[in-house]
């Protein structure tokens, strides 16, 4: 069975390798073969930067997308949807986003208190009495989303195909412990954030609506968006693009770029990291078990064009959705500290999060002002909103990173935005 595994790992790598150097060459030759799609003038650099990932970076197939001010001004993608039967990324590719998924299941709390259903400094318990229990009593909707609450790990093993039925799984978190005294400190709840923020919006809802069910209904119908979280089965597998990971070799070679805690919590398969990863069972990107159900955690698939779309009207404050000026208000306020300090003890670093959201910080400058907020994924994938620039951006991609911030195709393409934004600002300063 190893030799069986040391041979797939050693053909998808060859496979990977010649498939990046023959896009490689063909961007370098003629980059309209590889890349489609359109950037408006003042953005040409963006473009550069997106055919220089498939010159430079090993990018395999990826879209990305920029509203600025309302207006679609970047809208691009190219490569491979499947790098090993080199089926192209095509228009409506989908692809899964994992965390990125979590800026929008905010998005979607974020309404409910905009509707006055949810205050973000009431106790939990208050909308999910079962909460109460095993040391929750106390813990506030606002610790909960920053990641303060000590509910990383579940202690009960369940698997993906659990997630169907709401009911069980909140049964199973109810009952779940904190790790550390809740709002003294804060820790990346990877997979489980998810789980917690979808019963507190079935809790909320009048509808008693899941976050998939609130997404579809309230953003992506009316907004004539592309996104799911909980693909139904209307969406054929040649619309989607598969997901592939780092080989073992790829990620042993690259761990020295991660932090010192991050390091050595991935050796270690008993720390709260390595457990994280295994939460739920049988959890596995390309297949169709996962992506049907709901997980608001990490399993919701789309285009780019969706999640800008979406993080643009709500850059702009949402009028669209009459959404309360308190509420933006909120979102765009520097995330709160708790007493420990920013230290992430689950990632090993500095970490901002508020309202289910990552805000910047020293180790992850997504934005040039504090006011930006939304989520990375895992691999590379990023989604966030802009509000002092009016930004909606997105990016995702099929070949899985090796950094869990900062990628170096995102960042390339984000930093090539922000110049060109800078340049079109100062040059409408200057008339």
């Amino acid at each position: 069975m190893r030799r069986k595994l040391s041979i797939y790992f050693i053909s998808t790598l060859i496979i990977f390798s010649f498939t990046h150097c023959s896009l490689s060459y063909k961007a370098k030759r003629n980059p309209e073969s590889v890349i489609k799609g359109y950037v408006a003038p003042g953005f040409e650099e963006v473009k550069e930067e997106y055919i220089n990932n498939f010159i430079h970076r090993k990018e395999n197939g990826s879209a990305l997308t920029i509203y600025y001010k309302g207006e679609k001004v970047v809208d691009l993608w190219g490569g491979y949807r499947d790098a090993l039967t080199n089926k192209e990324w095509e228009e409506n590719t989908k692809v899964i986003v994992f965390s990125t998924t979590k800026g929008l299941a905010a998005l979607c709390l974020a309404t409910a208190h905009s509707n006055g259903w949810l205050d973000y400094d009431e106790k939990v318990s208050t909308y999910w009495p079962e909460f109460a229990q095993n040391g929750k009593e106390d813990i506030t909707v606002k610790q909960l989303l920053a990641h303060e609450a000590g509910l990383c790990l579940v202690d009960e093993v369940f698997e993906i195909d659990d997630l169907a039925d709401f009911d069980y799984i909140a049964e199973i978190m109810a009952r779940q412990k904190p790790l550390w005294e809740p709002g003294e400190k804060h820790g990346y709840h990877l997979s489980t954030m998810g789980m917690y923020m979808n019963e507190l919006m079935r809790r909320v809802d009048p509808k008693g609506r899941s976050i998939g069910v609130f997404f579809d209904e309230e953003f992506a119908e009316p907004l004539d968006l592309d996104f799911y979280i909980g693909l139904p089965d209307s969406i054929s597998d040649n619309e989607l693009a598969k997901v592939y990971y780092p080989s073992i070799f790829q990620f042993v070679f690259n761990m020295k770029k991660m932090p010192e805690k991050m390091r050595k919590d991935f050796r270690d398969k008993n720390s709260i990291l390595s457990q994280s990863f295994k939460i739920p069972e049988k959890f596995s990107p390309n297949k169709r078990a996962t992506q049907k159900v709901e997980m608001p955690s990490g399993n919701g698939i789309g285009d780019a064009r969706s999640i800008a779309k979406v993080y643009s009207i709500f850059a702009s404050g949402a009028e669209h959705f009459e959404f309360s000026k308190e509420t933006f208000s909120l979102l765009k306020q520097p995330a709160s500290i708790p007493p420990s300090g920013a230290f992430d003890i689950i990632m090993g670093l500095d970490t901002y999060f508020a309202y289910g959201f990552l805000k910047p910080g020293p180790d992850l400058l997504y934005g040039n002002n504090q006011s930006v907020f939304g989520t990375p994924g895992a691999g590379g994938s990023y989604g966030f909103a802009d509000p002092e620039h009016e930004i909606g951006f997105a990016y995702v991609m099929s070949k899985m990173g090796l950094y869990l911030v900062n990628d170096p195709r995102e960042v390339a393409l984000r930093d090539a935005m922000y110049r060109c934004i800078e340049k079109i600002e100062k040059s409408k300063e200057s008339e």
